[in-house]
Formats: structure tokens, C-alpha cells, sequence
């Protein structure tokens, strides 16, 4: 079975991370589940200076010089490409209903969507959802251990990081093999990132320029927006206080 440098560079790093204990937590670190908070701010650093020296420009190069139409074929062709460990996933969190949505996305975007290039199922007044193996732990109760911040990967935890392996093995791409699909696998991790990051431009430059902290900023959005999916949208109501 192939093995992706992310896949590999995840689980590295999780363990090289989570195994520094003599790093000093920073105060109010443990609050935020941030044991590991000096050594997560200095690759958060690093990760930041490489955004905003490469992948921001390049980023801002596609949106400014790729016609509005092609980019969101692009986005859709890869948008579709993901959905069957997306159902995968559905089906593990025991989502029959979602899962048949999924299912049903994948086939009529990949035949009248043209291989996906165009979202029918959108067009269609159909829903649409994301979740990955990282929210299916959570959703089985796994907890999502130390904050962790992976060198270029970005935001993670040890449960969003095997569960990024694992969404590997589920994607059928990983165990289909053909001539050159080497190409195929590198084109579509490169149009990936490209494209996630194209996305968010807007966001994140306002995001930046309102935080006191722009560290402490994404560390809170991460879990409210991993513990949001994990919940399928509905607040989590466990911590409230008792009236």
C-alpha cells in the first residue's frame, strides 16, 4: 500500500511531539489543552512565515490569473473526489441518512456533473457536508488529546492525525494504481492545497487582522470547528453551566 508523505509526516510528528514532556506549558495552557504550547508557537511561526513567502502568493497568483469558471471546476472535480471517504465515514458514525446523500452526490455529480467538474447536486437545492476519520473517532468517543501544531499540516490533535492516515487507506485513489498515477496523486495534492488556501483567503487576512493573538485565534477556531463537526452542527451542551 502506498504511503503519502502527509500520512507519514503526521504520524512522525505526533509522536515526536506528544513525547515532548519536558517542554514547560505555558500559563493558562492547560486550559485550552495546549501542554506543548512553546514548541506549537514555534511551528506555528515557521508554518506562518512559509504561508505568507509561498503558499499565500501562490494562492492569490491562481485567483487573480485562473477564470472564476475553471476554479470552481476544479474545486468541484476535487470536491467529488473526496466523497467516498467522506461516505466511508458516514457509514462508520452510523449516518445512514447522511451516507445515502453522500452516495447519492458522488453518483449524480460524477454522470451529469461530468466527472464532477460541475456541482449538480448543489444546483439541485441538495445539502451537502464534509467529516473525515478525525470526526469519527470523536464521535465514538475518542478524545482528541494535546493541541498540536504539525509542521506545515498546520492545526491537529493525535486523534485528527491517525485519523488523517486512516482516511488515506479509505480512499480508493491510494489503492488504485495505473501507469504514471503518481502524476494523477501529486497533481491532485498540489490543486488541493492550492485551492484550500485560495479559498480562505479573504478569511484568514481578517481573521490576522483582528487578533490580539493570532496563535491563541486559530487554536480556539480549530476546536470549535472540529468539536461543531463532531456534533453534526448541534451546540454542545455538556459544560453549560447549572441554573
Amino acid at each position: 500500500m502506498p504511503v503519502t508523505c502527509r500520512t507519514l509526516a503526521a504520524a512522525l510528528l505526533v509522536l515526536g511531539l506528544v513525547g515532548c514532556a519536558s517542554t514547560p506549558p505555558s500559563p493558562g495552557s492547560t486550559a485550552e489543552n495546549d501542554p506543548y504550547e512553546t514548541t506549537n508557537r514555534k511551528i506555528f511561526a515557521f508554518n506562518d512565515n512559509l504561508d505568507k513567502h509561498f503558499a499565500k502568493p501562490l494562492a492569490q497568483f491562481y485567483t487573480d490569473h485562473v477564470p472564476d469558471g475553471a476554479r470552481d471546476g476544479i474545486h468541484n472535480f476535487l470536491t467529488n473526489l473526496d466523497q467516498p471517504v467522506i461516505f466511508a465515514n458516514d457509514v462508520l458514525q452510523g449516518e445512514a441518512e447522511l451516507a445515502a446523500q453522500t452516495l447519492g452526490r458522488f453518483a449524480f455529480n460524477s454522470t451529469f456533473g461530468i466527472g464532477g467538474f460541475m456541482d449538480e447536486w448543489a444546483k439541485a437545492g441538495r445539502p451537502e457536508h464534509t467529516t473525515d476519520f478525525g470526526v469519527t473517532l470523536g464521535v465514538w468517543g475518542v478524545d482528541e488529546g494535546p493541541y498540536l501544531v504539525l509542521p506545515v499540516l498546520g492545526p491537529s490533535n493525535p486523534r485528527d492525525a491517525v485519523g488523517t492516515g486512516v482516511d488515506e487507506v479509505l480512499d480508493p485513489s491510494t489503492w488504485i494504481t495505473w501507469r504514471s498515477d503518481i502524476y494523477f496523486k501529486l497533481g491532485r495534492g498540489g490543486l488541493g492545497l492550492v485551492d484550500e488556501r485560495a479559498q480562505n483567503l479573504e478569511t484568514l487576512d481578517q481573521i490576522e487582522r483582528t487578533s490580539v493573538d493570532f496563535y491563541a485565534t486559530m487554536r480556539s477556531l480549530y476546536r470549535q470547528h472540529r468539536q461543531a463537526e463532531i456534533n453534526h452542527g448541534q451546540p454542545n451542551i455538556e459544560n453549560l453551566p447549572n441554573f
